[in-house]
């Protein structure tokens, strides 16, 4: 396989974005899980609040942490946010829905 260079993060990496959203919503519902087992009554309603910061955060971090701080590892905001579709926008959905998907666990 090809090693990382300035054309991207190396063939490996390629390989495993399908990965990504799959390993998220695992992450996450699970996560999500346990958090809403902790209240005193889950509702719909704070899976939903849960869902939208959970990603709100998760989209201010990679901004941060993928673009704007530059490292080796480090993207455009078009190598992230474009050429990384359609596996970015699904794992910003698996992250939004882990919580929403914990609480239907919670009920079963």
């Amino acid at each position: 396989m090809k090693p990382m260079d300035e054309n991207g993060m190396g063939e490996g990496y390629d390989k495993t974005k399908p990965w990504h959203p799959l390993y998220n919503i695992i992450l996450f519902s699970l996560f999500g899980w346990l958090y809403m087992n902790g209240l005193a009554e889950p509702t719909i309603t704070e899976a939903l609040i849960t869902g939208l910061i959970w990603a709100g955060i998760c989209i201010v971090f990679d901004v941060f942490g993928w673009v704007l701080i530059k490292h080796p590892w480090s993207l455009t905001f078009k190598e992230f946010y474009i050429d990384y579709q359609p596996w970015i926008t699904l794992i910003y959905i698996a992250i939004f829905a882990g919580p929403m998907l914990g609480y239907l666990f919670t009920l079963i």
